[in-house]
């Protein structure tokens, strides 16, 4: 369905989209407290699919969730599947700030990785990009000191999986619709959580219950708030607000865990914000008409 294009309802739900990535953040080292990884990423798909169902019969009930691609939606989800338990283990590692930053080198992975598989060719704005992206990450982590923390290197494995998984979205886009990849999302991931979290399992406490029903929440309905903006706005406008989430994230942690970022990563969440927003330069607007939802 085509809208009118409108920058404010666009930033209206990017509102929507950097709230339930913030508050995901923080229900993530809450529920990692008490529970495991497996078992708090089970329950978020399980808890999700329940939540999507109403959404689904809208969409013409479960029969139009079938798929002719069920091997690229197998290979998505395990990719994706591993990259957000490491996302959710580093938050219990490292400050929110910096797993979020890392997160921000995934679109220099996709340049990366689309100009590998996908035949996209990388141009001098994109190369200088990926370099800035990679210095960034450098700069954060700061190898030559021999204080590399294993959250930070989880985070950048995270980072890359989920530029993998993106990837293999955009091919899964050509032919499936977004109800059918959040869908199969959530049924291969509860499948793939299963016996993992069962071996781990304890029933969590009446607080934790709360925080995974946030979780599953902000989980699910995030990316909604994300392909509702991109129907109102182009790629261009929406994705530089994105990068709001890392102040915020910053200041939820120094707000609620008393966290301070040192001056390396600032700088290097620079670094990696200046190569994406060069990266976006690169973006032309009949493809960037292509990505409205």
């Amino acid at each position: 369905m085509t809208r009118q294009p409108s920058k404010s309802l666009a930033a209206l739900w990017m509102a929507g989209w950097l709230s339930l990535m913030v508050i995901i953040a923080v229900a993530g080292r809450e529920a990692s407290r008490e529970l495991n990884v497996f078992q708090i990423m089970e329950l978020r798909s399980v808890i999700g699919f329940v939540m999507m169902v109403p959404l689904i019969l809208g969409a013409g009930g479960f029969a139009a969730m079938a798929t002719t691609r069920p091997l690229p939606h197998l290979a998505r989800n395990l990719v994706h599947y591993g990259a957000q338990l490491g996302w959710f283990f580093a938050l219990t590692l490292i400050p929110i700030g910096q797993v979020v930053a890392i997160e921000f080198t995934m679109p220099i992975w996709i340049a990366i990785l689309a100009a590998s598989f996908l035949g996209e060719r990388l141009n001098l704005w994109k190369i200088a990009a990926v370099a800035l992206g990679l210095v960034g990450v450098v700069v954060i982590v700061r190898p030559a000191t021999g204080a590399v923390e294993p959250g930070q290197l989880i985070a950048l494995a995270a980072a890359v999986g989920f530029a993998v998984s993106i990837t293999l979205v955009k091919s899964l886009t050509r032919t499936e619709s977004t109800m059918t990849i959040i869908f199969w999302m959530l049924v291969i991931q509860s499948v793939l959580g299963l016996l993992p979290s069962v071996y781990v399992w304890q029933w969590p406490s009446a607080y934790v219950w709360a925080w995974i029903v946030v979780i599953a929440f902000c989980g699910t309905f995030s990316h909604y708030c994300l392909t509702r903006a991109l129907s109102y706005a182009d790629a261009t406008v929406v994705v530089p607000m994105d990068f709001l989430r890392v102040p915020l994230s910053a200041t939820a942690g120094w707000l609620i865990y008393g966290e301070r970022l040192d001056a390396y990563t600032v700088l290097g969440a620079a670094l990696i914000l200046t190569g994406n927003l060069l990266n976006l330069r690169t973006v032309r607007p009949e493809a960037t008409a292509r990505d409205r939802s």
